[in-house]
């Protein structure tokens, strides 16, 4: 293939029409784009910008609800038959390979990986068993793979995500496509497996002369990956140009709006002023925490999730725990919930030890700690309207239901919605705006804690910048600590005051944010540091995420 005069992928004029009474017209409009043999094509955008429309749109794959008005497609100057199934369909998985985002939902629960992987080559015609074999075992070698016999014979709840994964690069690169297409394919994953991912990607893409087509809303990814870069924005490339050239001189107020929305490192000065010594309100001191998994009959299996570890939290802090997925964080954050029963160590709210109680706090400690979670589309109950969602959080901490329903319309202004919002249903508001209610039902108790539990890591990023700032508003505003548990180091970077590293259940390191980002003492803090995206271009900028503008909020 190298060396052809054609294209890989030549895609023209595409059109994708949206249902009658959807917000606007087109999926996707008039787009354009060319894809050269090892080349990395980033289609850039937040979610409903288009971009993955785009992608099913080339493999012929739209949703039924949608209809492809125009547009042709190329492989190697060779027109594709949309409209013909069986003919796209002996495409996809030999000349054009497929990458989608959760590999969970890409392979079969009840399939030996191995087995999946020999099928798609069957399926393309490599009919002899040795063969196949043969082939897997290479193709688990190229995506680096350890002990590639047992990684075959396993199910995929046996792997790790990061293993998953590569098990679908190794489906999708089986008989050495022209095309990948890969659909944020790095968004669920941990730094350093991302930054693995998108390394062996890149390296075999570039080994096998296939052209790239990488469909992502994360710029720091995009500046580690691209040669071209296309930006989109309702289903419209508004911007278009060289990696180097968009990041230096974005042209489109959107693409600047995107650059400005990348989480950036607080200045030295923006941290607050802890020389007053503000009161602690929350301590853990030498949690462990050990489940117990079945490993045979009458045998079990110890896993110590959570390893002496202590932590203190003042009054206007914001105190990071940083860790890969398995670190221990989620685990830590139920001992200090009181959701799990801990062997050792103690929890204090406001000074108070709260052992006696076990796994029942009262309502008095309950109501000085809340959490915000991760995922704002289940959080919320959908058969509730939201201003009762959060009044019914007030009213169970003893306000009465005028005072409940008046604190519920108060903070739904805090928080950057319209006094409308009140009467209406989850499913009417954006994924941005459901984490504002969220945040708006966590602090109807007023709490002192506030815990945040990834509570950034499922927004695009203008939405997660508006997020954080709102989250730094209302802290100066009301006074309360919070509790920040992310994976993201650059999203810790924006908010936290101080850090604590978590590995295997342990804390690796622990310190002010500066002193971790600037001279991490442990290797893992550096490995974690090495694997951001674009870290050649994360520095203490001082700046922060840009202020909420409620009144630009969409819909609200």
């Amino acid at each position: 293939m190298k060396g052809t005069e054609h294209p890989v992928l030549g895609l023209r004029d595409l059109s994708i029409a949206l249902p009658l009474g959807s917000d606007r017209e087109f999926a996707v409009q008039n787009l354009s784009l060319t894809v050269r043999s090892g080349e990395c094509v980033c289609l850039v955008g937040e979610s409903g910008s288009g971009k993955s429309i785009t992608g099913q749109a080339i493999i012929g794959m739209i949703p039924p609800a949608l209809t492809r008005k125009s547009g042709k497609v190329e492989l190697c100057g060779a027109a594709l038959n949309l409209d013909d199934p069986k003919a796209m369909q002996k495409l996809r998985g030999r000349d054009i390979g497929m990458i989608f985002q959760e590999p969970s939902a890409s392979l079969d629960p009840i399939m030996q990986v191995g087995a999946q992987i020999t099928e798609v080559l069957a399926v393309h015609g490599m009919s002899g068993r040795a063969q196949r074999q043969a082939r897997l075992m290479q193709l688990l070698h190229d995506v680096q793979l350890s002990d590639p016999a047992r990684i075959a014979r396993s199910y995929p709840h046996e792997l790790s995500g990061g293993q998953a994964q590569r098990i679908v690069i190794a489906m999708a690169l089986a008989h050495d496509p022209k095309l990948i297409i890969a659909d944020e394919p790095t968004t669920a994953l941990d730094v350093t497996t991302q930054a693995e991912i998108l390394e062996l990607l890149r390296n075999l893409q570039k080994a096998k002369g296939s052209g790239l087509l990488f469909i992502t809303h994360d710029l720091g990814v995009v500046a580690d990956i691209a040669d071209h870069v296309l930006v989109m924005q309702e289903g419209r490339v508004v911007e278009e140009g060289s990696r180097s050239g968009f990041f230096a001189r974005p042209t489109h107020p959107y693409s600047q709006k995107l650059l400005a929305a990348m989480p950036r490192r607080r200045a030295d000065d923006s941290a607050p002023d802890m020389a007053t010594d503000p009161p602690v309100v929350l301590e853990a001191r030498n949690i462990t925490l050990t489940y117990r998994k079945p490993a045979g009959l009458f045998r079990h299996t110890a896993v110590e999730a959570v390893r002496d570890v202590s932590l203190h939290l003042r009054r206007g802090q914001t105190h990071g725990i940083v860790g890969e997925s398995g670190s221990g964080k989620s685990s830590l954050v139920r001992c200090l919930l009181h959701l799990e029963r801990f062997e050792s160590g103690t929890v204090c709210i406001g000074g108070q030890d709260t052992a006696q109680w076990g796994r029942t706090l009262p309502r008095s400690l309950r109501q000085r700690i809340q959490i915000v979670l991760q995922d704002p589309y289940t959080a919320l109950d959908p058969r509730q309207r939201v201003g009762d969602t959060i009044a019914e959080a007030a009213q169970i901490h003893g306000a009465s239901a005028p005072d409940a329903r008046a604190r519920a319309a108060e903070l739904l202004e805090t928080v950057g919605l319209t006094p409308a919002a009140y009467a209406r249903y989850p499913h009417e508001f954006s994924g941005g705006q459901r984490q504002r209610i969220c945040i708006a039902r966590a602090l109807a108790p007023k709490p002192e804690i506030l815990i945040a539990d990834e509570a950034v890591s499922a927004l695009d990023v203008s939405i997660q910048a508006q997020i954080l700032a709102l989250f730094r508003d209302l802290q100066v505003r009301l006074g309360f600590a919070i509790l920040f548990v992310t994976h993201d180091l650059r999203v810790a970077s924006a908010i936290c005051d101080d850090v604590t590293v978590m590995r295997e259940g342990s804390v690796v390191e622990q310190g002010p944010m500066h002193q971790i980002f600037d001279a991490p003492k442990a290797a893992y803090t550096r490995r974690l540091l090495d694997a951001m995206p674009d870290k050649q271009n994360f520095a203490a900028s001082g700046m922060q995420p840009a202020a909420p503008q409620p009144q630009h909020i969409e819909g609200a």
